[in-house]
């Protein structure tokens, strides 16, 4: 069953019958446990027979012959009929269940907040009544069971709908998203048949939802269950209101034929194909096939069918012919149609007279599992013969039933001759070709791919593309409902609709729901395809027009425009971005007013524009083969990839920072409207470039910022081949722009595309991209190498060899999870020590690709792990002009982790670096390098940084296990959705750079976030000194932030401070010690949610050896920021013309006394680091020193 919302109604599989709701069975019978309080409701004053109750039908005048039937006459406050909003009563339902857990009537309750609703759905507020689960027993699974009073027969129109909340949580599932989750059923029970009409969806968010539920024809009495099943794990509650049933009264009697006994005089017409009368019970549970009749509501019920065969020729029609009626103005046929699993199925309904077919309805396409109302008025001056023909698509079932003719409809007596037009034998081509005007024959996927393959251009003719003047140019309608789309011709004068056009027009169906008409199956389509139309819409009081594509690969619907008026007209001529798509899609138009006013939509001259998969954009072609744009003045050559979860936006930064070219102008950004979750992509595609005969480099901004962010990437898709990932970054990268170049490899003989890719990890953050070049020849040595993409152009020589590779796919011995991602599949650089690859004194080079001079002091940080054992030796040298120096060597690790290293380079001219393993003639072993990255400056003390340029090897723990956020790297300058202090602590300025977090996206996805140092070797006496921010509100300040230190022995708390608003930054000075190698972790934690408020890090100072007493002055005042800056420079002022007059008192003294020397006092206090080297990993390399061996 499908659940409530899809386009078409479900229609209820009889045969779909819950296990539990078999075990329900008996219990239908059981009188109630529990008689729901109700109010003083009047039921059957004028004593109507009882097959009179609860009919949908009013027989007593004030109708309280239908009052306590699971609904009352009406609602007093939704002015709605038969419906049940429970303000008055509980409208009869009865709680049946055999176990304390059932449903009773209440209210929402301020003592429960956080289970159920807040307040009804009927008048919004908490005095407001619904019915509701009671607490479910514990580590048992549970089932609470209501159950409405009887109802005596419903027509085949009838609705049910109504409203539920569904909210709790489930212990090891993370909510109610997972497998293990509660779940509502809606059944109807008649005769010994449970049949389950409504479950609830997998994936569902907080609020009322409604429910929309079809029991078809019911002859019988019959009764409605809901049921709310829970997992042992699971604390979940459900809420119902607003009951209503819709449209399930009987209608007025007609000629009417069920096919449960015969044709009723209709005639099918010699095949094949031909109209076969059946049931589903014997036809199986084929995915096209009904699950049940419409005229009985059952799987044993007869309808009549015609499906498709594999092996038969396209052009096969079915016909069912009806008597000979006399003329008439006033004769109606309604029948009621199926068609599903093909979108190129088709049905048509048609008078015959005189040998000539006149067509009068017509359905083509997948309707969805259901059947669908129709309604043809035939108004015909000589006698006639209806004609009902079925074509199924490939894989589809056309189906009818319950042919209903009114009274108008009478059958000729004299019999006068009324022939049937002749049906064309089969098409010539077979099932999976198409014929051309012509009559050739083109494989079917080639029609209506934007391209001519029929030497007439016919395959192209009906696609779409069309002015509606000669027909409806391949759009057809797939209304289910009370509106419909058909052609209409020009009134009035219009300034966007000429001659013929689509109009949105009453329909035969019930329900109230958005009109639909489909283009045919459409594609592939490229990059820059578009479609524009125009358009008229008059709402009254309000409506929308939509346009969506519906991706038959992937299954899914994609709204790509809309405008929405209230009471309002617009109209115009717009321009549809497609985007690429793979075969087939459809294009569908939607649309929704009330036409009972004076409202109207209409559509006109409809075009596809540059959609044929390798077309180029003309506008843009030499812009797309360079690949180079800065966004001023469009996209370029870029195109957003509509089949994404969320898109790229043209944006001037507003709330998310400046652009990279100019300050002021554009930039690409991901859209932040949209609300985010783990997994969701965002593509940005290039046209299809041709072949590329030799490398190139690309090189482009960009920014990452967020405490979730994610992953950015550049991908390079060869036609016909593998996609390859060039370059990717993942996680914050701070709010400033970063520049990043990759190369673009040689092509050979193919095309290829080039892509950008956000994977988002779960929450918010800004993705920005600027400034795009591409150049001649190969990119240079990479500033950032994490090798997840690539190696970088690092060149492996000597007698082992260094390879590329992740733990989840290497051949070589190595870290159990790299360190850019923390997980088996990440990449990393690995060199196998053990004596037979690597003998002892045989080394294995790493050398890199010249890095450029660019100040007087570079910083060159990396990763790396030594295996247990014997793994060898690391060194690392310097290169320039050709002299070798060596500045790092280590041959063993504390522990399994990762451990950070950085050096000091002070250039003369360009320079390489060389990282050497050398075998130790160990068994096993290995030397494992990630995360290279060169930057301006001097290395900072390990674990001490001011944030300006990067993190300085300070992260976030990315093992999903420990539940936990990221922090944030940013800087004053306001990003959308991440507040934070206005200035940094180092520079003072909206430009200095901190660590951030927004507390308030701590909750049942993470309790805390975690900020690590790299691991530190055992201390005796260190000091750690830094700043922090905060800003939390009192009543909010649930959470604290911790120091911890965290070693193979565990961890444990060194300082804390509970979340508060401080006024300014504040400084700490903690002491540590630790026996063994150890990481200094910086954690907010809460106890509570919602927590709201940032906090903020800056200036972290690590020392060793000294103790917290002769290191440098501790920080111990707040620096001011914000509008506290303002009370500080008045109060400085004031300090200083205090200062000056005693200044100036004491000097007179002072000469009076002709004090003759004066010895001025200096600190003894160190300012700024001392020069303990730390481990030998940080060396300053001059170019003067001699040659190290």
């Amino acid at each position: 069953m499908s659940p409530a919302g899809h386009a078409c109604p479900p229609s209820p599989a009889a045969g779909t019958v819950l296990s539990s709701l078999w075990v329900f069975s008996p219990i239908v019978s059981l009188i109630a446990r529990t008689i729901l309080p109700s109010g003083s409701v009047v039921v059957n004053s004028c004593s109507s027979a009882a097959e009179q109750l609860c009919n949908f039908v009013c027989d007593c005048s004030d109708c309280s012959d239908e009052n306590q039937c699971g609904y009352l006459q009406g609602s007093a406050v939704l002015g709605t009929p038969f419906t049940c909003d429970f303000e008055d009563s509980d409208c009869g339902w009865q709680d049946v269940g055999t176990s304390t857990y059932g449903w009773v009537r209440g209210r929402a309750s301020l003592a429960t907040w956080g289970m159920g609703p807040h307040s009804d759905h009927t008048v919004g507020t908490d005095l407001g009544w619904f019915l509701v689960t009671t607490s479910p027993p514990a580590k048992t699974v549970a089932t609470a069971w209501l159950r409405s009073p009887e109802m005596r027969e419903a027509a085949a129109t009838c609705e049910i709908r109504t409203w539920y909340h569904l909210s709790g949580s489930c212990e090891s599932t993370q909510g109610l998203n997972q497998t293990e989750r509660p779940v509502l059923r809606l059944a109807v029970a008649h005769k010994d048949e449970v049949v389950e009409l409504w479950q609830s969806p997998e994936r569902s968010s907080k609020g009322w939802h409604q429910l929309v539920a079809y029991p078809g024809r019911i002859m019988e009495q019959f009764q409605l269950i809901f049921s709310l099943t829970q997992p042992p794990t699971c604390r979940a509650e459900v809420a119902l209101d607003d009951i209503m049933f819709r449209n399930c009264g009987l209608p007025e009697n007609f000629t009417h034929c069920s096919f449960d006994y015969d044709l009723c005089g209709w005639e099918t017409v010699a095949g094949p194909p031909v109209w076969g009368r059946n049931t589903s019970l014997n036809l199986g549970t084929s995915y096209s096939i009904p699950a049940r009749d419409h005229s009985n509501n059952s799987r044993a019920g007869f309808f009549l069918h015609v499906s498709s065969d594999p092996t038969a020729q396209t052009g096969g029609t079915a016909q069912l012919s009806s008597p000979t009626f006399q003329a008439t103005n006033s004769c109606s046929l309604v029948l009621y149609c199926h068609l599903h699993g093909s979108a190129t199925s088709n049905l048509r309904i048609s008078y015959v007279t005189n040998s000539t077919k006149h067509l009068m309805r017509e359905r083509t396409g997948d309707l969805g599992s259901c059947w669908v109302r129709e309604r043809v008025d035939f108004n015909v001056m000589d006698p006639f013969k209806v004609l009902i023909e079925g074509v199924a698509g490939r894989g589809g079932t056309v189906a009818i039933d319950d042919l209903i003719l009114s009274q108008g409809c009478v059958k000729e007596q004299e019999k006068p001759l009324v022939t049937l037009p002749s049906q064309a034998g089969a098409g010539p081509c077979a099932a999976a070709a198409v014929a051309c005007d012509s009559g050739e024959c083109i494989a079917a996927e080639l029609a209506c791919d934007f391209a001519d393959t029929c030497a007439d251009g016919s395959d192209e003719k009906r696609c779409g593309t069309t002015t509606f003047e000669s027909g409806a140019g391949g759009w057809h309608d797939v209304s289910v409902g009370r509106l419909r789309w058909g052609l209409q011709k020009v009134t009035e004068s219009d300034t966007f609709l000429t001659g013929t056009f689509l109009a949105l027009q009453t329909g035969e169906g019930q329900m109230v729901g958005p009109a639909k008409a489909r283009s045919p199956l459409l594609g592939p389509s490229g990059p820059a395809c578009t479609m524009e139309m125009s358009y008229h819409i008059h709402s009254d009081p309000q409506g929308f027009l939509a346009i969506s594509v519906t991706d038959h690969t992937t299954g899914t619907t994609q709204l790509v425009w809309q405008t929405q008026r209230r009471g309002s007209t617009t109209g115009g001529r717009v321009r549809v971005p497609l985007g690429e798509r793979s075969r087939p899609f459809q294009v569908e138009l939607l649309a929704l007013v009330d036409l009972q006013g004076s409202a109207s939509v209409s559509v006109d001259n409809v075009t596809f524009e540059q959609c044929y998969l390798n077309t180029v954009s003309p506008t843009a072609a030499g812009m797309a083969r360079e690949l180079s744009c800065n966004f001023e003045r469009g996209m370029c050559g870029w195109y957003q990839d509509l089949s994404s979860d969320f898109k790229w936006v043209h944006s001037t930064g507003q709330g998310q920072g400046s652009d990279h070219t100019t300050g002021s102008g554009y930039f690409l950004s991901v859209d932040s409207s949209v609300p985010w979750s783990h997994g969701q992509r965002a593509q940005l595609l290039t046209s299809q470039q041709e072949p590329a005969a030799a490398p190139r480099c690309l090189s482009f901004w960009y920014r990452l910022a967020g405490p979730q962010i994610g992953t950015l990437s550049l991908k390079l898709r060869p036609e016909g081949g593998e996609e390859m990932v060039l370059w990717t970054r993942r996680g914050t990268q701070g709010s400033i722009w970063h520049r990043a170049w990759a190369t673009l490899p040689s092509t050979g003989q193919r095309r290829y595309q080039v892509a950008f890719e956000v994977l988002h990890d779960g929450f918010l953050g800004d993705v920005g991209l600027d400034d795009i070049t591409q150049t001649a020849g190969p990119c240079g040595a990479k500033l950032s190498c994490s090798f997840e993409a690539e190696d970088c152009g690092l060149a492996a020589s000597g007698k082992g060899t260094w390879q590329r590779q992740s733990n989840g796919t290497g051949t070589t011995a190595g870290p159990v999870a790299d360190h850019t991602t923390g997980t088996a599949a990440g990449h990393y650089m690995v060199v196998n020590t053990g004596r037979v690859s690597l003998p002892a004194g045989h080394m294995a080079a790493l050398t890199s690709q010249p890095y450029q001079s660019s100040m007087s002091a570079q910083c060159l940080a990396f990763w790396y792990q030594l295996s247990a054992g014997t793994p060898g030796f690391l060194r690392v040298f310097v290169e320039q002009s050709r002299v070798r120096r060596k500045v790092l060597s280590m041959s063993t690790m504390e522990g399994s982790n990762w451990h950070r290293s950085h050096v000091t380079v002070q250039p003369e001219g360009d320079w390489q670096v060389v990282f050497e393993a050398v075998g130790a003639g160990g068994d096993h072993g290995y030397i494992a390098l990630d995360d290279l990255h060169v930057s301006v400056g001097a290395c900072p003390k390990p674990a001490s940084c001011d944030f300006e340029q990067d993190t300085c090897g300070w992260s976030s723990p990315s093992d999903p296990r420990l539940h936990s956020f990221a922090w944030g790297w940013k800087s004053g300058i306001t990003l959308a959705k991440y507040p934070g202090p206005e200035q940094d602590h180092t520079l003072g300025t909206r430009n200095g750079h901190y660590m951030h977090f927004d507390t308030s996206v701590l909750g049942a996805r993470g309790t805390g976030a975690l900020l690590e140092s790299p691991p530190l070797p055992a201390a005796s006496d260190s000091c750690l000194r830094f700043w922090y921010h905060m800003d939390i509100p009192e009543h909010l300040s649930s959470g604290e932030l911790r120091v911890t230190l965290r070693g193979a022995a565990g961890q444990r708390t060194v300082w804390s401070v509970a979340g508060h608003r401080s006024r300014g930054w504040q400084g700490a000075v903690v002491p540590l010690q630790s026996p063994s190698e150890f990481q200094i972790s910086f954690e907010i934690t809460t106890r509570r949610w919602p927590m709201e408020g940032t906090v903020a890090l800056d200036d972290i100072m690590y020392s060793t050896r000294a103790g917290c007493h002769s290191s440098p002055e501790s920080p111990v005042q707040e620096k001011p920021s914000g509008s506290f800056v303002a009370e500080v420079v008045l109060s400085v002022l004031l300090a200083l013309v205090i200062v000056a007059l005693v200044t100036a008192g004491g000097w007179c003294w002072l000469k009076q006394r002709r004090v003759a020397s004066r010895t001025p006092t200096e600190s003894s206090t160190s300012q700024g680091f001392d020069n303990i080297t730390f481990r030998d990993d940080k060396v300053i390399i001059s170019p003067r020193e001699g040659d190290e061996s």
